[in-house]
């Protein structure tokens, strides 16, 4: 490959690391032994001996010690690699391992090494159910050693996650953790937090996780009206012509109003011009949002429609997202283009991205299978390192090479041949489709051939574990978006591998990609599901020029090939080529989060400085300090109340107009962010002008906190109860709820935030 110096440059450090783990874990399996006629007790006081200091004394012994714990409690040995890849986590490194290997007990092993040391440690899953799971799973080996161990979940009240983040290694999905802390930032008494300061995060899926969702933000909103699309304006968009009154770039980013569209547009809803002063910010934005949701958003690829309500897809998972959800005004845009109840938008009270998240953490390690394919992107945004963890048993799946096609129909027809010729001869077939839609087309056209497939998709994710169960059964066909592209583990012969030996004979499990993803690394995890623990297994990607990773890494390149009858295509220079436009969306995609993070990391560490603020009114007198020195006469007229009293009173007011102002800097920026492009028909570069707006807007806002606190010390009514701001309208939110967005600035060269949303769901 033309990058064989570049990995080789930088797997110098990888390899050194690798030999010293290896001769650190052959030391330790010749340990086991020696401690194996010590009991229970005596190997927990050993392990506690070894962590004393808070580092590890002898990790050949600590290794050993781990081993035998596990074998006692799980009934579990682990494997020399598995021993390597603890060692590598403790050390700091996310590691590569393969499907099958044993993560799970890899991160439940580490997470108990870091808290022996004393660190609280998170273990950051994808989901409830694989927190709940995990910590369930672990439990006997986290208290072998007399830690304790909980699980973070959806349904737990405030008081039941108090208690479990006080354990010492804490399993929780990502958005749950975020969430908490977007919470904890609203409180006005200490005693109220839910979660307890942790040391370490241990990341599982750590590449999606840290890189794919990195930028996604956790939004936590209150009951205040929100901007809603009109539903004239949703009518006239909607009988709108392609072409005639709306363009779509190329690459289906963004779309544009012609003359003629706002013309029409116009004349319909009775105004003047668009562009004015008056509208350009209001109406011409509902317009923009509405001509997005219809034009840009496709129900079964981005969304569906269930239960009367829309819900996102994650494509990188191809599930339902979850909680997710788009920025207001373009969730209702779309949800009045389904003709369906506009959702309250509410005021955005705070909000973080999971990369902010995870920095928040003294620490960081993680495990996923590819991880080396986003080695850039963890040594740029986290400092992280990766570290490649051998297979316990030899890789026997085959991957054969990719089979390109002129267009996608000649491409989809030989996709449902190849699948038609496998299911023949009973070996089963996992096919990995790219969205609701594709998935349900493929079936519907195997359906026609006398094949019934298991679809597995975002509308019957009920079903995955039945339909993942069955996957690898004697010749079952299972048709999947990326639900069981990741952390999924297909055994042969079925769950209970009772014909493993008969499948096997046949092959394995066979894997077929219907495209090539913008990234490898999910193409490597569909690959992954196949050729588990040293079983045979085959992969198999068909790719057409038509795709969208050719036509989007492709873009202003040209080439020619002569395909066969089929419309295959066998000439290198095109395998090549496609290699190539799939290095090309790779490239946008880091360049995109790169830009990105340079909008969030300012605010990220805006948002460091209110929460240094909130702490010392949160946990000193300070606001009453201020707030009596500033107005002592109002001070002295509440000298009769308890010290507390008082106190807490001043602490209310303060943090009430702080988290205000902090809201409303975020709404404001959020108004640059939308506008920012127009800066660059000023020349002046985007991101800098962001800087210098949000520099300037942030210097004010402390002083104006505590101006308007103390106006509403002076005014509001204080008695024992406390400060009744309510009385003066100015409540917090009687209810809040909490939701992601996708967010990007910078799509389709630099244009409004909305303008790249439809681009990170497909």
């Amino acid at each position: 490959m033309a990058f064989d110096w570049f990995w080789k440059a930088m797997g110098a450090r990888q390899s050194r690391n690798q030999k010293r783990s290896i001769a650190i874990v052959d030391d330790a399996t010749s340990r086991i032994d020696a401690l194996a006629s010590l009991d229970d007790a005596a190997v927990a006081a050993r392990a506690r001996t070894l962590t004393a200091g808070g580092e590890l004394a002898d990790p050949a012994e600590f290794l050993a010690v781990l081993a035998v714990a596990s074998q006692r409690s799980l009934g579990l040995t682990p494997f020399p690699v598995q021993s390597q890849a603890v060692l590598r986590l403790l050390e700091g490194d996310v590691i590569q391992m393969a499907t099958g290997e044993g993560k799970t007990l890899v991160g439940a092993m580490a997470a108990t090494g870091f808290g022996l040391m004393g660190r609280r440690v998170h273990v950051i899953t994808v989901n409830d159910y694989l927190a709940a799971r995990d910590a369930e799973w672990m439990r006997p080996l986290v208290e072998f050693f007399g830690l304790t161990v909980a699980a973070i979940t959806e349904k737990l009240d405030a008081q039941q996650r108090r208690v479990a983040y006080a354990s010492d290694v804490v399993y929780g999905p990502v958005n749950e953790i975020g969430f908490d802390v977007l919470r904890d930032q609203q409180i006005t008494r200490r005693a109220d937090a839910v979660q307890a300061p942790a040391d370490v995060a241990l990341v599982d899926e750590a590449d999606s996780v840290l890189v794919d969702e990195a930028l996604v933000p956790l939004v936590l909103a209150g009951n205040q009206p929100g901007v809603e699309s009109t539903g004239q304006i949703t009518d006239v968009v909607r009988h709108l012509r392609e072409r005639e009154h709306y363009t779509i770039d190329d690459d289906r980013r963004n779309v544009f109003l012609t003359d003629a569209g706002a013309t029409r547009v116009e004349g319909a809803l009775g105004i003047g011009s668009l562009y004015d002063d008056e509208h350009i910010g209001t109406t011409l934005v509902k317009v923009n949002l509405a001509l997005h949701a219809k034009a840009l958003l496709i129900r079964d690829i981005h969304y569906l429609v269930a239960d009367g309500k829309v819900a996102l897809i994650d494509a990188s998972r191809g599930r339902v997202a979850d909680l997710q959800r788009w920025p207001d005004g373009l969730q209702a845009a779309v949800e009045a283009k389904e003709g369906l109840d506009v959702t309250e938008g509410g005021k955005i009270l705070d909000t973080i991205t999971l990369q902010a998240l995870m920095r928040r953490y003294p620490k960081v390690c993680g495990m996923t299978g590819t991880a080396v394919e986003a080695t850039d992107q963890l040594r740029q945004f986290y400092d992280l390192h990766v570290s490649v963890i051998d297979r316990h048993r030899e890789l026997r799946r085959f991957d054969e090479a990719d089979r390109i096609y002129a267009t996608a129909a000649e491409k989809n027809r030989a996709i449902v041949e190849e699948i038609v010729a496998l299911h023949a001869t009973g070996q089963p077939v996992l096919v990995g489709t790219h969205d609701v839609a594709e998935s349900e087309a493929l079936a519907e056209a195997l359906a026609e051939r006398g094949i019934d497939a298991n679809v597995l998709n975002a509308k019957n994710d009920a079903e995955e574990a039945r339909i993942v169960a069955e996957a690898g059964d004697l010749g079952r066909v299972t048709v999947s978006t990326q639900m069981a592209g990741r952390g999924t583990d297909i055994k042969l012969g079925g769950a209970d591998e009772t014909e493993h030996a008969n499948v096997a004979e046949l092959g394995g499990l066979a894997v077929i990609g219907t495209s090539r993803h913008r990234t490898a690394r999910l193409d490597n995890q569909l690959r992954g599901r196949a050729g588990r623990q040293g079983d045979p297994g085959l992969s198999l990607f068909f790719v057409s020029l038509e795709d969208d990773v050719v036509t989007s890494g492709g873009s202003g390149e040209s080439v020619s090939a002569q395909p066969d009858d089929s419309g295959l295509i066998t000439a290198k220079r095109i395998q090549d080529f496609v290699g190539h436009c799939q290095r090309v969306t790779e490239g946008q995609l880091l360049e995109i989060h790169s830009q990105t993070w340079k909008y969030n990391q300012l605010l990220a560490d805006q948002r460091i400085i209110i929460d240094e603020r909130r702490a010392r009114l949160l946990d000193t007198a300070q606001a009453w300090e201020e707030l009596s020195r500033r107005s002592p006469e109002r001070a002295a007229e509440l000298a009769d109340l308890d010290h507390p009293v008082r106190e807490q009173a001043a602490r209310d007011i303060m943090l009430f107009h702080l988290d205000q102002e902090w809201a409303d800097h975020l709404a404001v920026m959020d108004d640059v962010r939308e506008s920012i492009h127009l800066r660059a028909i000023a020349r002046e570069t985007p991101i800098d002008e962001y800087h210098r707006i949000a520099v300037r807007e942030f210097k004010e806002l402390a002083q104006r906190a505590v101006d308007k606190a103390v106006a509403t010390f002076e005014t509001v009514t204080i008695d024992a109860d406390g400060a009744h701001l309510a009385d003066e309208g100015l409540a917090r939110p009687s209810a809040t709820w909490t939701y992601m967005v996708s967010d990007n600035p910078l799509a389709g060269g630099g244009n409004s935030v909305v303008s790249g949303i439809g681009n990170l769901f497909r």
